[in-house]
């Protein structure tokens, strides 16, 4: 059974700071991409940031430079700090495992953590 749990959301001030964790389990974390997406009030889920299996990053250009991702393949944790934080980053934040292989594709979500940026 895979899970992935989010945790470390909450409400902080604009120019803030948070981490939000993501654990996983039931998968061999190492051989997976993992991405971090959030979703506002009335709009589409989008791509914050992604690290795949090799450790190559890549960023929404609003968070370039404020957010930073990272993973522990010996913990099967992937971390999102979130410096700078401004109130358009507000909103429900989920954990993603992707893996494409011959077998097929593999998607797994976390049930995500809001995140509010308000003064």
């Amino acid at each position: 059974q895979v899970q992935l749990v989010e945790s470390g959301g909450g409400l902080v001030q604009p120019g803030g700071s948070l981490r939000l964790s993501c654990a996983a389990s039931g998968i061999i974390f190492s051989l997976y991409d993992m991405g971090w997406y959030r979703q506002a009030p009335g709009k589409q889920r989008e791509l914050v940031a992604s690290i795949v299996s090799s450790g190559n990053r890549n960023y929404l250009d609003s968070v370039k430079g404020r957010f930073t991702i990272s993973r522990d393949n010996a913990k099967n944790m992937v971390y999102l700090q979130m410096n700078s934080l401004k109130p358009e980053d507000t909103g429900v934040y989920f954990c993603n495992a992707n893996r494409r292989s011959f077998a097929g594709v593999r998607d797994y979500w976390g049930q995500g953590t809001q995140v509010t940026v308000s003064s």
